[in-house]
């Protein structure tokens, strides 16, 4: 299994940015104003992810007597991350398309200063979601092996 590739990520981002910026530009006038933390569940995400990964890279460095990581678990927090990481990417593509649909037509539409600010916590948590995914993922490789040169 490879590690997450940022050209990846971009390219889940940018198809999720596409799609969202064309959605509105059909349907804006029809839908209801966002909540402002409507993308705040996605920070919530990552802050557990951090917690999780921080636990799980003392485990597989066995730090402060630490128990080992079982490989099943450690396969599962590595799938974990990579479906994080492609959400965080595919939902800061989705904001960023409503960020830019929004600034133009903020004075057309009374909703679109709402959905402004609620574009910029989507974006700002999916960033977040996004690092945190990845800092789990880099806390899943194993340690070194020593060259035994020691």
């Amino acid at each position: 299994m490879r590690f997450t590739r940022p050209r990846d990520l971009a390219a889940v981002a940018l198809i999720g940015a596409l799609l969202a910026h064309l959605l509105l530009r059909l349907t804006y006038d029809t839908l209801p104003p966002l909540p402002v933390l409507a993308g705040s569940t996605l920070f919530v995400i990552a802050v557990v992810e951090v917690v999780f990964a921080f636990s799980l890279r003392a485990r597989i460095h066995r730090r402060g007597g630490a128990r080992p990581v079982q490989p099943l678990t450690a396969a599962r927090a590595v799938a974990l991350a990579k479906a994080s990481s492609v959400l965080g990417a595919l939902m800061f593509g989705a904001w960023t398309g409503l960020l830019i649909f929004v600034i133009p037509v903020r004075d057309s539409f009374a909703a679109a200063s709402n959905d402004l600010v609620a574009a910029i916590v989507g974006i700002v948590a999916a960033v977040a979601l996004t690092a945190a995914a990845l800092w789990l993922e880099h806390c899943c490789k194993t340690p070194r092996e020593s060259s035994g040169n020691e």
